[in-house]
């Protein structure tokens, strides 16, 4: 059985292993590249925060966001073009009456085609996921975002979750629609699909969210997504959308609020009668302001992602059940 299997599957796995190795040998020479300037970058400017280390995300923008792209989109690929036609491929060619009428049965069958493929996805996305995590560990330790949508499911042992949800999906929904062409679209938009539903409707909640103030300091406002007033009537609240290093902040623009937890407008902020820009931010920066933000901490990083992980397992597992069952006992 496995021989068989690899004689089905390995044109699939030798043109996936092509297009894959000549995308590796630019993440390759673009890390080189990379980590080398990088390291000049940091001997400049130890402390980091200075013009050259922000220009290396610019310079390394392709690299960078292409890797993290591709460690998304592979899974998703390897479900349709290696999970889809498993089952499909026989039912429309009419070679499951042969093949299910051997000594060999039909679980056993699909045992082994899942274990052979899922164990070249998890190898296909893992090293891919290694490499690109390799090449953008200078740019992760700058931006200091782990959480963010594209970085998190690019990174870790998520992507190895994601491959073996996606080889099952694409054998289920295969066996559903028996025809290759049709199962292979409906694996891309299923899986596209919960790769959008996932990150905004149940990583959020995995963990409950931490609410805390967060000084308006100058660093503070410096890496503000917002801050201002939101109409210019003496009434309008003064908000501030504020980041946390390293953590995944979930909330918006929060109002900001003096010491007393009092709710600053245009008419009450205390530095409205400073006109320049970089002495109104000092003065904000000394008038122990604050903003109540709701964020997942950095250091529950890796609990994410082996909640989200377990989380594709265990759909791996019913998807693969539930294809079992109905091979055996629907499917004639």
């Amino acid at each position: 059985m496995i021989w068989l299997t690899w004689r089905q599957f390995r044109t699939q796995l030798l043109v996936t292993a092509a297009g894959l190795s000549a995308v590796a040998v630019y993440l390759l020479i673009s890390g080189f590249q990379l980590h080398d300037a990088y390291s000049s970058a940091l001997a400049d400017c130890p402390g980091g925060g200075c013009s050259p280390m922000s220009q290396l995300t610019t310079r390394y923008s392709v690299p960078y966001y292409l890797g993290s792209g591709l460690v998304l989109l592979v899974p998703g690929l390897i479900g349709a073009f290696w999970g889809a036609p498993l089952i499909a491929r026989e039912l429309e060619t009419g070679t499951h009456r042969l093949i299910w009428n051997q000594s060999i049965t039909r679980t056993r069958w699909l045992t082994v085609k899942l274990l052979v493929i899922g164990l070249a996805a998890v190898t296909t996305t893992g090293l891919l996921s290694l490499l690109v995590s390799w090449l953008a560990g200078p740019l992760d330790r700058i931006n200091n975002n782990r959480f963010n949508a594209l970085l998190f499911g690019a990174r870790g042992i998520v992507p190895l979750g994601y491959a073996v949800f996606a080889v099952a999906l694409g054998t289920c929904v295969g066996l559903l629609i028996r025809r290759s062409v049709p199962a292979m679209a409906a694996t891309l938009a299923v899986f596209a699909a919960v790769q959008v539903l996932v990150p905004l409707a149940v990583r959020p909640h995995l963990e409950s969210p931490v609410r805390g103030d967060v000084a308006l300091t100058s660093e503070a406002m410096k890496s503000a997504s917002l801050i201002g007033f939101t109409n210019r009537t003496p009434t309008a609240p003064f908000v501030a959308d504020l980041n946390v290093p390293g953590a995944w902040v979930l909330s918006g623009a929060e109002p900001v609020r003096t010491s007393s937890g009092q709710a600053l407008t245009m008419a009450t902020q205390p530095c409205a009668k400073v006109s320049d820009a970089a002495t109104h931010d000092a003065c904000l920066a000394d008038a122990d302001l604050h903003v109540t933000v709701t964020y997942q901490p950095a250091d529950r990083y890796w609990a994410f992602q082996w909640y989200e992980t377990a989380i594709f397992l265990a759909l791996t597992a019913g998807l693969t059940g539930f294809s079992a069952w109905w091979l055996r006992r629907r499917l004639a």
